[in-house]
């Protein structure tokens, strides 16, 4: 068996480039001041050796680990899983290394998940919570040293800034549209209403159904297919009870549409369907689903912004602003015209 080779030291790179170890210290951290000919000469004997600094030697000697994290409930949601890749692509401009970790939207998960990053002593991360409202994840975030950005979901008394969708105002213009196509019996589909952005979108809901003095149908218990398919079958069997459905989550949309098309019920001409989120069969099916769509790319990309200028702008032991003095960056929603709520292609 082949012994592995021998990784070269900072003393042979010094050796090759002719200069002292503290030089070729200086040009791994960055250090100015380096005369261009003795940086020329040290790159070139790092890159003829193949050397790589000793990472855990430079965290002992406190310089930044260059990895930051990212907690999500799901990387297998399309939509935690595109804003994952727009964050390593940032990581990766800042030369840093993205360590993604999923909690299932579990408690104990996610303090596990945030603990094992402050033990691998990240720069700072970023972060879903699974409680908005937690007590507990509130304290344990406010003991971490490192800049901390909530992504999707603000966290208890605005202890770390925040990048959110304004779900509020998303579902409000969703079921406005329904109504002024002259919809009355309006189903809220959804499950999860322990989640920030839920109770938001069934907020807007409930608005603008109570602006239309029309009666509120919201079933809180859809978890998966088999329940979908079960509330609205029963609403069905009552003539003249349903007229369109709003789903809060892109699952639970799949789910609805199935169960109309299964249940033999023609879209838009008996339920009309919008959606919340956009999936990459809505606009291929037919017909293809409106959808309330989220600037999942802007979101992602100022929550990133706002960790990496934290991490440029101020020392690595600074920790979350004090409660009450952290404003979230709402973004806009905007509603993704197509043909199951309705409207003819191409129609406004």
């Amino acid at each position: 068996m082949r012994k592995p080779r021998k990784l070269p030291t900072l003393h042979e790179v010094a050796k090759r480039a002719g200069v002292g170890t503290t030089t070729v210290s200086r040009v791994i951290n960055g250090v100015e001041h380096v005369e261009p000919q003795t940086l020329a000469r040290v790159e070139r004997a790092i890159k003829e050796l193949g050397y790589l600094p000793n990472h855990a030697a430079r965290v002992l000697k406190g310089h930044r680990t260059r990895t930051v994290g990212l907690v999500v409930p799901s990387i297998a949601d399309p939509f935690f899983s595109s804003c994952a890749e727009v964050l390593q692509g940032i990581a990766r401009r800042h030369e840093c290394l993205l360590i993604v970790m999923a909690t299932h939207n579990e408690k104990s998960m996610e303090r596990d998940a945030v603990n094992t990053l402050m033990q691998h002593r990240v720069d700072g991360f970023i972060i879903a919570p699974s409680d908005s409202e937690s007590g507990e994840l509130c304290s344990l975030l406010m003991r971490a040293s490192v800049p901390i950005v909530a992504l999707d979901r603000p966290v208890a008394g605005a202890v770390v800034p925040s990048v959110v969708a304004d779900n509020f105002v998303g579902a409000q213009h969703a079921t406005r549209h329904l109504i002024a196509h002259g919809y009355k019996k309006i189903a809220c589909l959804t499950g999860e209403m322990n989640l920030f952005t839920i109770r938001e979108r069934v907020r807007g809901y409930q608005a603008a159904m109570a602006a239309a003095n029309l009666k509120v149908l919201l079933h809180t218990s859809i978890h998966d297919y088999a329940s979908c398919e079960n509330a609205i079958a029963k609403m069905l069997r009552q003539p003249g009870s349903l007229d369109a459905v709003f789903t809060l989550k892109n699952s639970t949309t799949v789910d609805a549409f199935q169960a109309l098309l299964q249940l033999r019920v023609p879209v838009p001409q008996k339920v009309a369907i919008i959606g919340y989120d956009d999936f990459q069969l809505a606009g291929t099916v037919r017909p293809a689903i409106t959808v309330v769509q989220q600037p999942i790319q802007e979101l992602a990309q100022t929550a990133g912004q706002l960790l990496f200028r934290h991490l440029n702008g101020a020392a690595v032991s600074a920790k979350p602003a004090p409660t009450g003095t952290q404003k979230p960056v709402v973004l806009k929603t905007s509603l993704l015209i197509r043909e199951s709520c309705g409207c003819r292609p191409n129609q406004p």
